[in-house]
């Protein structure tokens, strides 16, 4: 399943400047491990020591935070667009 990733500007430095890549993947594992074969360091900028996404990157695919839906193991069916977000703080 092919599907588009829009990178934040701060990971750009792995797509050599591309704001969107397009990858293969079933689940949103296999898209992060698709970019990981292809950019290689980016998956450890999303997802933790664990293997969990980290704490302040939010990862939505289509319109949905996959934290409300199946986490790593949301289905990416061909065409999705995945958008990694990494949280803002302040006050």
């Amino acid at each position: 399943m092919s599907v588009h990733v829009r990178i934040p500007t701060i990971l750009r430095t792995y797509t050599e400047g591309a704001s969107e890549v397009t990858v293969e993947g079933d689940t949103l594992s296999g898209v992060l491990d698709a970019l990981e074969a292809s950019y290689t360091g980016i998956r450890s900028r999303i997802v933790d020591e664990t293997g969990e996404l980290r704490r302040f990157v939010n990862v939505y695919v289509g319109n949905d935070d996959v934290r409300f839906l199946d986490g790593l193991a949301t289905a990416t069916p061909d065409g999705t667009k995945i958008s990694v977000i990494p949280a803002v703080a302040g006050g």
